[in-house]
């Protein structure tokens, strides 16, 4: 076991050494509209701080944006209203349509060398869960699909996760909440703190991509069930710090459509993006042919898989996982357009929690017992 351990670990960190060399020599000027609307965002948070929030065009008179266009040679860099990723809002403001989360981790790094900087960052914090995650392996079974989901998720944060510069920083939020997610409900006495820091994160993650909302519906799902059924305090007090903490997380989004949009519920998109939903045979037909049906069969596959082997605690993680999907894919499958990375976040999210959940099990440590190996809690008491 501690061989193939350190075989799978050696895997997983050779992956993220050859993302590294890769991210290394990626150009921050590849001619992609998101890109450069990010890193807009990004150079008002450095020039204005908190006023980088405010993304109204008229704010380019240092002439960054225009700067950015004319190097892809947009024809139109002149006219803000036909800027790409803004639209002009009732206000008169024409404004940036995305939250502003992602701008802002940008603008951590120096001006000229901040996607890589973000990549490396969430990259490391995918792989540290990936590593720890082998580590917890009691059996062979549940090492070898640990190592293979460690190796997998590594890999992801260069294909897909260069699609959008939002979705690199969304891929570390999903690891660190699936294995919250695990940790809270394998837990004997379920905490209010750890449901809390899960909500955080997942309203966090709205300030990367608004449809990121989406992620925390299976949880309000199953919160609100198991108060219905219980009626306890206890049941009360964790519904209510999953919601709080989710509105404190997604709190600069709600900062800045107000700012922008003139308030905090009206949406900053165009009318391109706000598409009533319909299922749609060629899109559908997209993801059949994208890596992201593969991750879609895995996320379904290890969520029924746990829903019939599995009792107690890991049953209730797949609970969780199986209404965020079903909410989720019904949602992006009937959304009439697509993107190598719409349902990459509820995949991911979907994963880590199913696989935190199995090596959280306490029926490892027993089946680790006949092996001669001490039997671990692993920090989590047992049942």
């Amino acid at each position: 076991m501690k061989i193939a351990k350190i075989a799978f670990g050696l895997i997983c960190l050779a992956i993220l050494a050859s993302n590294v060399v890769t991210m290394s020599r990626w150009s921050e000027a590849r001619g992609v509209y998101d890109d450069i609307c990010y890193l807009r965002q990004a150079h008002l948070f450095q020039r204005l701080g908190i006023g980088g929030l405010n993304t109204n065009a008229h704010l380019d008179y240092d002439h960054y944006f225009e700067g950015k266009l004319k190097q892809i040679a947009f024809a139109e860099w002149q006219d803000p209203i036909r800027w790409p990723c803004h639209n002009p809002m009732p206000n008169g403001k024409v404004v940036m349509q995305y939250p502003p989360g992602t701008g802002f981790l940008l603008a951590l790094f120096p001006e000229g060398h901040q996607v890589v900087p973000l990549y490396i960052a969430a990259s490391l914090i995918v792989c540290g869960l990936a590593l720890s995650g082998i580590a917890m392996a009691r059996t062979l079974p549940s090492l070898v699909g640990a190592g293979l989901f460690g190796a997998l998720a590594v890999y992801l944060m260069i294909n897909p996760a260069k699609a959008s510069y939002s979705v690199a920083p969304t891929m570390a939020v999903c690891a660190v909440a699936g294995f919250l997610t695990a940790l809270w409900l394998t837990r004997d006495k379920r905490s209010v703190l750890l449901i809390a820091l899960i909500g955080l994160l997942l309203g966090m993650s709205v300030n990367f991509r608004l449809p990121n909302a989406l992620l925390a519906a299976g949880y309000v799902i199953y919160l609100a069930l198991a108060f219905l059924r219980m009626r306890t305090l206890s049941a009360f007090a964790q519904g209510l710090g999953f919601a709080a903490a989710v509105l404190v997380g997604m709190a600069p989004t709600l900062l800045a459509q107000a700012v922008n949009a003139g308030s905090p519920l009206a949406t900053t998109y165009g009318s391109a993006d706000v598409v009533a939903p319909g299922f749609d045979f060629a899109v559908l037909g997209q993801y059949l042919r994208d890596m992201q049906f593969v991750l879609i069969v895995l996320a379904i596959g290890s969520t029924a898989w746990l829903l019939r082997v599995g009792e107690g605690s890991v049953r209730q993680v797949a609970l969780v996982v199986a209404g965020n999907l079903i909410v989720n894919l019904g949602f992006f499958l009937s959304h009439p357009i697509f993107t190598p990375y719409y349902i990459v976040p509820i995949a991911m999210l979907s994963l880590w929690s199913t696989s935190f959940a199995w090596l959280m099990h306490p029926e490892q440590a027993r089946q680790a017992a006949p092996l001669g190996r001490e039997p671990t809690s692993l920090g989590v008491p047992s049942r």
